[in-house]
């Protein structure tokens, strides 16, 4: 049966590349890596192999330039899976200099790859760091220590409201609009400073969107983004599968409140109803949340956010790192990959 099977499968060799014929985005298609492995090694049935006889890191790299990728995406099939075939892929032409200046290419980019994995690995170390650090000054063993008491979201809160989506449709909700409209899909546990899309006045007035203030903490409460948080950095309006926190200044700074609902975020994420398994805002208001002196609040809340910048913060941190090491790598890829065509 073993050999049956091993029959039917395709094999890549040693040095040849593999490469996806198939994907959800247009990027996808067409990935490819060069097996390495010293045994020949099965491949799906949505990849193919190419053989050739260069360096295959180098073609590997190639693979992945811009120009490569402008070509490609002239053959992708535009269907609801992006499709590729292999006759298309080997019509798109790549440079090929002597092996010599392939290998020279291929210690460049390797340099570059080292240091994108080094700092990869940095991140995932730190986001180990914060995540113990987090729960640590986030557990607290006896409610009566240190005047810590325990409440709910609702009744720290101020306010707590949802919005609506005006009607696709009424272009006269969108088109010219000014007022920053937060839909789910990004809800990241991040801070929210501008939104996507944005809505008129007329809208606002005639539809179920609100408004609420800077520095509520926000909960999805939808499908997949169920139980993701995030705090918004400017007053804007939301979608109704929204759940918004205005936050009691007098009882709970709202920073601690945003760290506390997102460490939680696999339990409050737990107690999604139904198939969708979608939250309600009388599900989240009545989420237990523990409330230390506001002091204490404060000190919890500065420790986490130097912390949540190092590992979260693209403009800052280590996230800013990689993605300007990655943009350098792209930049070099791309200067080492051209070439002035010989002529024939």
């Amino acid at each position: 049966m073993r050999e049956e099977l091993r029959s039917q499968l395709r094999f890549a060799r040693t040095g040849d590349i593999v490469v996806a014929g198939v994907g959800e985005t247009v990027e996808d298609v067409g990935k490819a890596v060069a097996w390495l492995g010293g045994d020949d090694v099965a491949f799906h049935d949505d990849c193919f192999a190419f053989r050739h006889e260069q360096d295959p890191k180098y073609i590997a790299y190639a693979m992945q330039a811009r120009e490569f990728h402008a070509q490609k995406n002239k053959h992708v099939a535009r269907a609801k899976v992006k499709r590729l075939s292999g006759e298309s892929m080997a019509k798109i032409r790549i440079p090929v200099p002597p092996l010599a200046v392939q290998e020279e290419i291929v210690r460049v980019l390797d340099l570059f790859a080292a240091l994108e994995a080094e700092l990869e690995a940095e991140l995932e170390a730190r986001r180990r760091q914060y995540a113990y650090y987090r729960d640590s000054l986030l557990t607290f063993t006896d409610a009566a220590e240190g005047g810590v008491r325990w409440t709910t979201l609702g009744e720290i809160s101020t306010r707590v409201s949802s919005g609506g989506t005006p009607l696709v449709s009424r272009s006269d909700y969108y088109k010219g609009g000014t007022i920053p409209w937060l839909r789910t899909q990004e809800v990241r546990f991040v801070d929210i400073q501008d939104t996507e899309m944005r809505i008129t006045e007329k809208a606002l007035s005639e539809t179920a969107a609100k408004r609420i203030p800077e520095n509520c903490v926000i909960i999805a409460i939808s499908g997949a983004t169920a139980g993701r948080s995030a705090i918004n950095k400017i007053p804007l309006t939301t979608n109704q599968h929204c759940c918004n926190f205005e936050i009691d200044q007098s009882q709970a700074e709202y920073r601690y409140v945003f760290h506390w609902v997102s460490s939680h975020y696999e339990d409050i994420k737990s107690m999604g109803r139904g198939a969708r398994a979608d939250l309600n805002a009388s599900l989240i208001k009545g989420f237990k949340i523990p409330v230390p002196p506001l002091g204490e609040q404060r000190r919890i809340v500065a420790i986490l956010d130097q912390f949540d910048a190092l590992v979260n913060d693209l403009s800052d941190g280590l996230p800013a790192e990689i993605r300007a090491r990655r943009q350098q790598y792209e930049t070099y890829r791309d200067q080492l990959l051209s070439f002035v065509e010989a002529a024939a």
